[in-house]
């Protein structure tokens, strides 16, 4: 007969085994990057409790399908792949479709409730879906192979352009060079494809959009137009430049509360940080992200499996060029591109699927433990 005791004694056993799949370096590496993210956003925010409680709300349920991801042993995701890449890619499809436009831009598709952005799917479903073609083939790929690849990744990233998003396009292409990358690609074919790239561009700058194109001339010279184009960067620089070593202290910045600071909760709020807690404060954000990413190579260096090491890899290193590429543009040494900053910025769709991409990164950590004992 099964007592109150018994049942008790089964759920404290399957509590902890699910603990013991949660690989507890990374967490706590997200946990102390996800909380220093809150007090950001709650100054950048002008103290809006109602903006940062949604958003740690959007965390503990992150968290939550994390966990639950993490369970999933990793030949299940190489089984899942191609379908969940076939939807992502639907879904990217249908935005062109019926997607809901905002901003000048149809990004969305909407759900009665809430919209949700299909493109963030992409970052995930590309690197799930390379690493499971690559997973029974020698590495590194021969071109016949890579040209296999660039079409996966690159017909949705055009797609995204389409939108237009150059911002989330480039960080699906990034997510995708990213396994290319692991996968071990020859020099020659790499040197090969930065001359192509480069004879490329300036076609491309053809294709680019108006305010694409403007974002590289304020690159290059923001004094072009200083109440214009250039104004975000001018001011993102002032904010940075004026938080000095140690900055003006939590909730006492002036270029976020007096609204000199465009987008201070979004793709400009490592200027908020900048200002608020200084050269030290932004090194320990940097910090954190180096942790997570170190973490994460650890993880994929470790797996069993090509198709774990590629995704592992993938995502560890999207994740860390999402952050580089933010906190290039906002600083003034790359051009504005629309990327927000990994779990901090204000946002759903995408941190919780940065945070479903750690889910697996764990679920490769711990089932090889459980494979080697």
């Amino acid at each position: 007969m099964l007592t109150v005791d018994t049942y008790r004694h089964r759920f404290t056993l399957r509590g902890m085994q699910i603990l013991r799949r949660i690989d507890k370096p990374l967490f706590f590496g997200l946990l102390l990057l996800v909380t220093f993210g809150l007090f950001i956003l709650y100054s950048a925010s002008n103290e809006n409790t109602q903006l940062v409680e949604k958003q740690a709300i959007r965390f503990i349920v992150a968290f939550v399908l994390m966990g639950l991801l993490a369970q999933i042993p990793p030949g299940i995701y190489r089984l899942w792949a191609p379908w969940f890449f076939l939807f992502a890619f639907s879904l990217v499809v249908l935005v062109l479709l019926i997607g809901v436009v905002g901003k000048g831009a149809q990004r969305w598709l909407h759900f009665g409730l809430f919209q949700f952005q299909p493109s963030e799917l992409m970052k995930l479903a590309v690197p799930l879906v390379l690493a499971w073609y690559l997973h029974d083939k020698p590495l590194p790929p021969t071109f016949p192979h890579l040209m296999v690849l660039l079409l996966i990744f690159l017909i949705p990233t055009f797609l995204v352009m389409k939108q237009p998003d150059l911002g989330t396009a480039l960080l699906i292409a990034i997510s995708g060079f990213s396994v290319i990358l692991f996968a071990g690609i020859s020099g020659r074919l790499l040197l090969l494809g930065s001359l192509v790239v480069i004879i490329v561009a300036p076609v491309g700058w053809h294709f680019m959009h108006d305010y694409q194109k403007l974002r590289v001339l304020t690159f290059l010279n923001p004094e072009r137009d200083p109440l214009g184009a250039g104004y975000h960067i001018i001011q993102s620089k002032i904010a940075i430049g004026a938080g000095g070593l140690l900055g003006k202290g939590w909730l006492q910045g002036t270029q976020c509360h007096l609204q000199f600071l465009p987008e201070h909760t979004t793709d400009f709020i490592f200027a908020v940080c900048g200002e608020e807690f200084g050269l030290l404060g932004g090194f320990i954000l940097v910090t954190l992200y180096f942790w997570i990413t170190l973490r994460g190579f650890y993880i994929s260096l470790n797996a069993q499996d090509t198709f774990s090491r590629l995704v592992g890899g993938g995502i560890s290193l999207s994740f860390f060029l999402s952050a580089f590429i933010n906190i290039g543009m906002v600083s003034g040494i790359l051009p504005v591109v629309g990327v927000p900053l990994p779990l901090i910025s204000y946002g759903g769709t995408s941190l919780i699927t940065l945070i479903a991409g750690f889910g697996i990164l764990m679920s490769i950590q711990t089932h090889r433990k459980l494979i080697g004992q």
